[in-house]
């Protein structure tokens, strides 16, 4: 029987990424072992297991149920909405969780997107960012139908923020007063290089949307290829999620969790959306309230760069760099990431009341 038309070609692709891999795994293979074993605080945290006030199905324009849990009072005068990244799920704000829930500046409030963690699956035509600022604001209507918000979010969960700021407006300042932009970009993601050496960029560019396409067609061989790779997948996850090397086996073996729970074909589908985002204009939406916008040093999947020309467009927002943090710096400077957000939602408090007051 001849192959499918295209597969030599993804073939060859997925060949040479495999080479490169199995040269870095060969490296450092000897060293995983100790490493994933090594005393480790972070192995008694109750990852995926914390609990919730109140749980509920919020039914997407679409029809696909989004899974939401909320924690504080149903009543507050703010929520803090937390939007997370791709390929994760809501468990990745799990130290915010836990130390905001301990000091509630209001009510908080967590979702799957849509294909991701509890909440249903998607069409693939819907895995967009325009579809999940779509889900956002039927969060918005059926979770807080009144009261102020501060947005939070992560990689895609920040391009989440910035559909719904383009395609709704007139929600920034009457009703959401505050903005989070953690490793996020507004666009030109295509161009990315994770830290590879200038010759084999040309040969990723080429690659990876040609391993996208493979998937999307043969999604069950790379899942099965992809549970072969455990030692691979663990070094792929503290190469791109970690600015520090030696970070926490256990919340790499996290982030490792998420992708693992994350169906290979859902990671295709979410690729054309996530290198075609665009959306620079939109942050004229947020220009007159409180945004913070926060990048770790050594992100390599949404560069320092990316924030940087998002704050050079926003004369008032509060730039955070944090030195030597990866693209996981919620998970790997927890601390620090939650007294900013506290802050962000302070500053936000202060404004409205002198607009108000």
């Amino acid at each position: 029987m001849r192959p499918p038309r295209g597969s030599g070609l993804v073939g060859a692709a997925f060949g040479v990424v495999a080479v490169g891999a199995a040269v870095g795994l060969a490296a450092e293979r000897r060293f995983m072992g100790r490493t994933r074993e090594r005393q480790d605080d972070a192995v008694v945290e109750p990852f995926f297991a914390l609990p919730a006030d109140r749980s509920r199905v919020v039914m997407a324009s679409d029809g696909v149920p989004l899974h939401v849990e909320e924690v504080g009072p149903a009543d507050a005068a703010l929520t803090v909405v937390f939007l997370h990244g791709y390929i994760q799920e809501m468990a990745g704000w799990h130290y915010q969780r836990q130390d905001l829930g301990e000091d509630n500046p209001g009510r908080l409030v967590f979702y799957d997107h849509r294909s991701h963690g509890r909440s249903g699956r998607g069409a693939p035509e819907n895995a967009t960012i325009d579809q999940l600022g779509r889900d956002l604001e039927t969060v918005l209507a059926e979770v807080v139908p009144e009261g102020e918000v501060v947005l939070v979010g992560h990689s895609m969960g920040g391009m989440t923020i910035m559909a719904l700021a383009q395609s709704r407006p007139e929600l920034f300042g009457s009703r959401v007063v505050g903005v989070a932009l953690i490793s996020t970009s507004t666009g030109k993601l295509d161009e990315l290089t994770f830290g590879l050496p200038s010759v084999v960029r040309p040969i990723s560019r080429v690659v990876v949307p040609l391993l996208s396409r493979g998937v999307r067609r043969r999604p069950a061989t790379f899942e099965r290829t992809r549970q072969l790779g455990s030692d691979l997948v663990f070094l792929i996850a503290r190469r791109t999620g970690f600015g520090d090397q030696h970070v926490s086996p256990a919340l790499v073996q996290f982030v490792e969790e998420m992708a693992a729970r994350t169906p290979v074909d859902v990671m295709a589908e979410f690729y054309d959306t996530l290198t075609t985002h665009d959306r620079l204009a939109a942050l004229d939406a947020v220009q007159d309230i409180e945004v913070l916008v926060l990048v770790g040093s050594k992100d390599l999947v949404t560069p320092l760069e990316h924030s940087q020309a998002m704050a050079d467009l926003l004369p008032s927002a509060t730039l955070t760099v944090v030195e030597g943090a990866g693209h996981m710096v919620q998970l790997e400077r927890a601390t620090l990431v939650t007294s900013q957000l506290r802050s962000l939602v302070e500053r936000a408090r202060e404004r409205k009341a002198v607009r108000t007051g």
